[in-house]
C-alpha cells in the first residue's frame, strides 16, 4: 500500500527550475499521487530551490518551517541548485528528510521508499552529470516554458551556476523538437525556449548541430504559433540568428540580452565573454531589421571594484540603447566564486541606491517603448486570469495588455489596437475582430 498520497511542490528561482518541477511533478501523478497545493496537508513537500542570492537559501529554510507547521509528519525533499552546492547545509536544516543532487531530483519519487528518521543526502559530484533530461512547464493554458539546453561552460567570476548545474550539455536537435510537439498536445500557443546558456545549444554535440539549427527547425513545427527565446548571450546571439527571427512568423521579435556591465573593465573582471561594444552593436543590428523588437537587459550593481565612476559609465550606457526594460540585480557574494575574493567591496547601502536609479531608468525605458507602440495594432495572446473584469495577454513584442474579460478569447492570438497606458503602467487595448475567433 502506498504509505504517501499527496505532493506539493514549490519552486523557488528561474523558470529552468519551473519547468523542472513541472517534469518532476508529472513523474509523481503518473505514480498516483496526487498534487495539491502547498497548505492542503501533503504527506509529501519538494522545494525545488535557487541558490543565486543569499535571500534564495533563506527562503528555502523559511519554506521547510512552514511546511511542518501546516503538517508535522510531511516528508520534505529539498532539489535544486542549493542542493547541490551545500547539501551538508540543508541537512542540517530541522525538518528535511531527504537532499537529492542535479542528477538524482529528477528520480526522486524513486527515494521515498528508504526515508529514515536521520536526512539523507543522495548527491553526486556536479562534474560527473553529464545526462541532459529535458523539461517543460505544464499547467499554464497558453505558454510552456522548454528547457532546450542546461548547465554553463562559462564560470564568470560571480556565478555558482556551473558549479551547480555542471557543464553545458543538450539534446539533438532532432530529439528536442520531438520534446517541443510533445509539449504542445494540449493546445498551448506559445513556447518559450529556457536554458543556463542556451546559445551553447548543440555544443557537445557530435552532430556538430547549433542553437540556429534548433531555431531553424523549431520554426516549421505545427501547431505552435510562437516560439520566444528567453535569454541568450550577446556573443552567442548572432547576426544569423537575429537575420533568421527577422523574417521567422513563428519566432517572435523578443530578445533577452544579458549585459551584467556597461563598464569594460567591470566586465572583465567579472569574466563576461565580450565587451560592450559588441553589446551595443547586437541590439543596433536588432533594431535595423526589427524597429519594434523588445529588448530586455540583466545587469548587476555593486559588484567588487564598481567606482561610482563605472557605475555611471554603466547608466549612461543603458540610458543610451534602445533597449525596452532591465532586470537588475544587486551584487550578492557567493561561496566558491573568484569574486568574493575581490576587494574593494560596494557598501550594501550604495549597491541599493544604484539598483533603485537602475529600476527608474528601466521604468522610463519601458513606458518609452509602450508610446512608441500606441495607436499600433498588434497581435495579442490571451491568459486565462480574470482580474477584477479584465484579462490581459502580451504582444508579440512583449507588451502586456489589457482588455475588459471575455471567456472566448482566452488563449487566442488576435489583433488588437494598442490605445493607452494605464495608471499602472499597462496598455488598454481593443479588439479588433472578435467574431472571427477559432
Amino acid at each position: 500500500m502506498q504509505p504517501y498520497k499527496k505532493v506539493a511542490f514549490y519552486t523557488l528561482g528561474c523558470k529552468l527550475n519551473f519547468t523542472e518541477t513541472s517534469t518532476i511533478a508529472r513523474s509523481f501523478t503518473e505514480a498516483g499521487y496526487a498534487k495539491v497545493d502547498f497548505n492542503d496537508r501533503p504527506d509529501i513537500y519538494v522545494i525545488n530551490t535557487c541558490s543565486v542570492t543569499d535571500n534564495a537559501d533563506k527562503k528555502c529554510k523559511q519554506l521547510v518551517k512552514k511546511a511542518k507547521q501546516i503538517n508535522p509528519y510531511a516528508k520534505i525533499i529539498i532539489i535544486g541548485c542549493y542542493a547541490q552546492l551545500k547539501p551538508q547545509e540543508i541537512a542540517q536544516i530541522n525538518g528535511v528528510d531527504l537532499v537529492l543532487g542535479a542528477n538524482e531530483k529528477f528520480n526522486a519519487i524513486n527515494y521515498l521508499d528508504n526515508l529514515s528518521e536521520s536526512t539523507k543526502i543522495i548527491s553526486g559530484e556536479i562534474k560527473h552529470v553529464k545526462e541532459f533530461i529535458p523539461s517543460y512547464s505544464a499547467g499554464d493554458r497558453t505558454r510552456t516554458f522548454f528547457k532546450v539546453q542546461d548547465g554553463c561552460d562559462y564560470f564568470c567570476s560571480f556565478c555558482t551556476i556551473p558549479l551547480a548545474r555542471g557543464r553545458s550539455r543538450s539534446a539533438t536537435v532532432k530529439e528536442t523538437v520531438l520534446k517541443a510537439k510533445e509539449a504542445a498536445k494540449n493546445g498551448i500557443k506559445e513556447i518559450v525556449l529556457t536554458g543556463v546558456n542556451i546559445g551553447d545549444f548543440g555544443k557537445e554535440n557530435p552532430l556538430n548541430e547549433s542553437f540556429i539549427d534548433l531555431i531553424r527547425e523549431l520554426d516549421l513545427t505545427e501547431n505552435v504559433e510562437r516560439f520566444r527565446i528567453s535569454s541568450i548571450e550577446p556573443n552567442l546571439l548572432s547576426n544569423e540568428i537575429i537575420e533568421f527571427v527577422a523574417q521567422s512568423k513563428k519566432f517572435v521579435p523578443h530578445f533577452h540580452i544579458p549585459l551584467q556591465s556597461g563598464n569594460n573593465d567591470i566586465l572583465k573582471a567579472m569574466r563576461r565573454r565580450y565587451q560592450r561594444e559588441l553589446y551595443a552593436d547586437r541590439v543596433a543590428f536588432i533594431k535595423s531589421l526589427m524597429p519594434h523588437a523588445c529588448i530586455g537587459v540583466d545587469v548587476i550593481v555593486g559588484f567588487p571594484g564598481e567606482t561610482d565612476e563605472k557605475f555611471l559609465d554603466t547608466y549612461n550606457f543603458i540610458n543610451h540603447l534602445e533597449v525596452s526594460y532591465l532586470h537588475v540585480f544587486s551584487y550578492s557574494e557567493r561561496d566558491n566564486t573568484t569574486a568574493v575574493r575581490m576587494k574593494e567591496i560596494v557598501p550594501m547601502a550604495e549597491r541599493n541606491k544604484r539598483s533603485k536609479m537602475l529600476h527608474i531608468l528601466s521604468d522610463k525605458k519601458k513606458r518609452a517603448f509602450y508610446n512608441q507602440h500606441l495607436g499600433n495594432i498588434r497581435n495579442v495572446l490571451f491568459e486565462a486570469e480574470e482580474d477584477h473584469g479584465n484579462m490581459y495577454g502580451f504582444t508579440d513584442n512583449y507588451i502586456k495588455v489589457q482588455i475588459e474579460y471575455n471567456h472566448e478569447l482566452i488563449n487566442k492570438i488576435v489583433p488588437v489596437e494598442l490605445c493607452n497606458i494605464n495608471p499602472e503602467g499597462i496598455i488598454e487595448a481593443k479588439v479588433l475582430i472578435e467574431n472571427t475567433l477559432s
